[in-house]
């Protein structure tokens, strides 16, 4: 969970049990898991009170892959979503920006032909 997600739900919670960081974060009031009809109805009452529109629960899923693609190694993103396969994962791959993809295989490409062609052009002086 992210520190913006936590501060959110910390600001927001009215919650007087189940606040220890084992816990669930939806809860039913005897603390188990919400029933799932249960939770999208909590989910689509929130958006119409905060005036956004209709998104289903499953994108906010899709939402967070999409930006943890561009900021995390993605054996982790694979292991933050459950995802079985790395193929799985792979479905975020192509939101991830690369505007500077040329400059950073270039930089890589010298870095790694630089001491092969520094010692093939020493060979060659010898």
């Amino acid at each position: 969970m992210t520190d913006q997600v936590a501060r959110a739900l910390d600001e927001l919670s009215r919650r007087e049990a189940w606040t220890g960081d084992d816990d669930l974060v939806f809860v039913n009031p005897a603390g188990e898991y919400i029933e799932d009809s249960a939770l999208r109805r909590r989910f689509y009452a929130a958006l119409e009170a905060a005036g956004l529109g209709h998104i289903r629960f499953h994108d906010l899923r899709h939402s967070f892959g999409t930006l943890a693609v561009q900021v995390f190694p993605l054996s982790d993103v694979k292991a933050y979503m459950g995802h079985a396969d790395i193929a799985t994962t792979m479905i975020y791959v192509h939101h991830v920006p690369q505007v500077d993809a040329a400059e950073k295989l270039s930089a890589a490409l010298k870095e790694a032909s630089a001491p092969s062609l520094s010692s093939a052009i020493a060979d060659a002086a010898a």
